[in-house]
């Protein structure tokens, strides 16, 4: 474009020259070698300018006939560089999309059209053929090539961080996240690898440190920085709980600051403050983090907050939690963990009962089973209790990456993501749902003293007998109980021994009765 108003622009300066030595008519005369030379002005001027451009065409055929073999070569040049960028092109799509034929023959092509040294993607094409054909030693060796090229080392790191982790070799996976780290600590990889690492040794202070300096090359929202800082601060001050509580208190409660919504923080916070004697403070933060999201962790923090109580005063606690958030399982199953504590067996068991009639779970059961081992004793409906719990969905419980945990913790032990933990119940254990209005009734009463025929279905699995061994063995008990009815008396078979009369229910082998008064207090667990 500039070109073209410079030509215009030309030719009308040109062309206005012209006009204005029309307008003014003269003769030039020039005296050269005894000859007398005379011409008028406007002749002159245009074979001044006829000359002019005459020499600049000359100099213009000079110049390129002069520069015609670098012209060539140039050309020749960038044609094969466009061929080899071709090449490259399409050998990364064949290695990405796995065809490792038409990757090798494309490394080989873009080998010949570019020069390897000045060009990198040359060697991660070679490394990522060399492992599409299983040739992990070639790509190990070709991605340690890469360490020496400054521009390359990071990818050359990460090649062989990915390739020990294939191996199992977790030292040496380690090591190239540390070195990447060091080089990069934006690099999400490398600093999550590191992260994991100083989480998996209670390092907090390098974790935070490393967390900083991640951040200030990233441009991350700062909700994400929040939270991020907020569970290593929580996980350092639940490590440093013990030993001192004054600091722990003062990171729990920046940690809180940080993330209100963060469980463990809110925890942490509250039990910092509990031990120190600030029972009404920690008692605000745990009741505004159960509002939020309740939590078995606030409530078992809440109802304990002072050691000492009585079974009464915690049971008040938990009334008061359930309170603030009525309707709600954890609320229900907090109460009655209280109240089965306190001996008010009745409020536990209604509380439990309506457990399951909300988000039935296997806590609920097992709860339900140590209520009916305190109140009764009877070990059939314990035992009832249990073989439902076995089938119950399971319990909420932290979960990250596929990995489930008891206990919170800042990172994911699989990736090495912060905050990864979510309180949900896992996938993999998630199991149908109960028809609760069956569920809620409780075991059917037992008929010691009538015969009985057992009528079973074909799709239902009836109760399981005594074993005739005598040795007091006794099989699984099934889910559903068949249906019973007295028998007709031209129906009863002739009166047999008292070992031949089956029973629904009975006690555990080996449970002697002057031993059940021992037992009661026991609480059943499955794993």
């Amino acid at each position: 474009m500039l070109r073209i108003l410079f030509f215009v622009l030309l030719v009308l300066v040109l062309g206005g020259g012209f006009a204005w030595l029309a307008d003014r008519p003269g003769d030039l005369i020039v005296t050269f070698a005894g000859m007398r030379y005379e011409v008028t002005l406007m002749v002159a001027a245009t074979a001044i300018v006829a000359v002019v451009a005459a020499v600049m065409l000359a100099w213009w055929l000079i110049k390129s006939i002069v520069r015609s073999p670098y012209a060539l070569q140039r050309h020749f040049r960038a044609r094969k560089r466009d061929r080899g960028y071709q090449s490259l092109s399409t050998g990364l799509i064949a290695a990405g999309a796995g065809d490792a034929e038409a990757a090798r023959r494309m490394t080989k092509q873009a080998g010949k059209l570019l020069n390897v040294d000045q060009e990198p993607l040359i060697k991660l094409l070679e490394a990522q053929t060399a492992m599409l054909e299983g040739r992990t030693d070639d790509a190990r060796t070709t991605f340690e090539a890469m360490l020496d090229d400054p521009e390359t080392r990071l990818l050359g790191l990460r090649g062989l961080y990915l390739e020990a982790q294939r191996a199992g070799a977790r030292d040496a996976a380690q090591h190239y996240a540390d070195e990447a780290s060091k080089l990069a600590p934006h690099v999400e990889w490398a600093s999550s690898a590191v992260l994991g690492r100083l989480s998996a040794e209670g390092d907090w202070d390098e974790a935070l440190k490393l967390l900083d300096a991640r951040k200030a090359g990233q441009q991350t929202d700062k909700e994400t920085v929040k939270k991020e800082r907020a569970a290593l601060l929580t996980a350092k001050a639940i490590s440093t709980f013990d030993s001192d509580p004054a600091g722990a208190r003062t990171i729990a409660l920046e940690a809180h600051k940080l993330a209100p919504d963060l469980v463990p923080a809110a925890v942490i916070a509250a039990r910092a403050l509990f031990r120190q004697g600030d029972l009404r403070k920690g008692s605000k933060i745990l009741e505004a983090a159960w509002k939020s999201s309740p939590h078995p962790d606030i409530a078992q923090a809440y109802v304990h907050a002072r050691p000492g109580d009585s079974t009464h005063d915690r049971l008040k606690r938990a009334r008061h939690l359930f309170a603030l958030r009525p309707n709600n399982p954890e609320s229900s199953l907090a109460l009655a963990h209280a109240a089965l504590d306190a001996g008010e067996y009745a409020l536990a068991r209604e509380n439990a009962e309506a457990v399951l009639r909300m988000a039935p779970r296997e806590s609920a059961y097992l709860l339900l089973a140590d209520i009916e081992e305190a109140q009764t004793g009877d070990q059939g409906r314990v035992r009832q209790w249990l073989s439902r719990a076995v089938k119950a969905p399971r319990d909420p419980a932290w979960t990250a990456d596929g990995y489930v945990s008891d206990q919170w913790a800042p990172v994911s032990p699989v990736t090495g993501r912060l905050n990864a933990f979510e309180w949900k119940v896992p996938v993999e254990q998630l199991a149908p749902v109960i028809d609760i209005g069956q569920e809620v009734r409780g075991p059917e009463p037992e008929t010691p003293d009538v015969p009985v025929v057992i009528e079973q279905k074909p799709e239902r699995v009836a109760e399981p007998q005594q074993s005739s061994r005598g040795d007091g063995a006794v099989a699984p008990v099934a889910d559903e109980k068949p249906k019973l009815k007295p028998a007709k008396t031209h129906e009863t078979a002739p009166q047999a021994d008292d070992e031949d009369i089956k029973m629904l229910v009975v006690d555990d082998p080996g449970v002697a009765p002057e031993d059940r008064a021992d037992n009661r207090q026991a609480r059943y667990r499955l794993f």
